[in-house]
């Protein structure tokens, strides 16, 4: 990648970390749904005995598609969406399911609350990264414009992070009927 250090580049990110904090506050003054960001945790063994893994939690954020912003309009790529649930003796099928289940009681293990949705595995967008190398998680840093590739499985998939953020935000503020 480029050195994108400069006046341009600087300025890109000091305008996207205003719009951060604009999102942020407009998201909480309106009571918007978040959700927990948390890490999954596997203990040490005890006497050789595997634990059961964990979920810590790391606060509340909003997820804005393959974005998560939270209250101090720091960012997140998304990563794994489960929702916290107690386990169950369930027969299990497929190696998937039961890794999902698995993720489900290692956040209630954590003390998620049962039905909270929880992201994890959820890398963090490094602004300055993204100043220095025009890229970082899903924005990318071109002609001093910030823009978020919003299908990772797609590298032209590009829209101006002003105009996706303006429309997530405004699904979560004020969603459609019957959502």
């Amino acid at each position: 990648m480029t050195d994108a250090t400069g006046p341009e580049p600087l300025a890109a990110i000091e305008r996207l970390r205003e719009t951060l904090d604009a999102a942020a506050a407009r998201l909480a003054a309106a009571g918007a749904r978040s959700e927990v960001l948390a890490e999954l945790v596997h203990p040490k063994p005890v006497l050789g005995i595997a634990r059961a893994p964990r979920m810590a939690d790391h606060g509340r954020v909003w997820r804005l598609g393959v974005l998560l912003l939270a209250a101090d309009g720091s960012l997140h790529s998304t990563g794994h969406v489960v929702r916290a649930e107690r386990p169950a003796r369930r027969s299990v099928l497929a190696d998937s399911v039961a890794e999902h289940r698995a993720w489900q009681a290692a956040a209630v293990k954590g003390g998620i609350a049962p039905g909270e949705t929880v992201n994890f595995a959820a890398p963090p967008v490094d602004l300055a990264e993204l100043a220095r190398a025009a890229a970082s998680g899903p924005l990318v840093l071109r002609d001093g414009a910030v823009l978020v590739r919003w299908n990772p499985r797609q590298p032209d998939a590009l829209a101006e992070l002003d105009r996706y953020l303006a429309d997530r935000v405004g699904l979560l503020v004020d969603p459609p009927g019957g959502a």
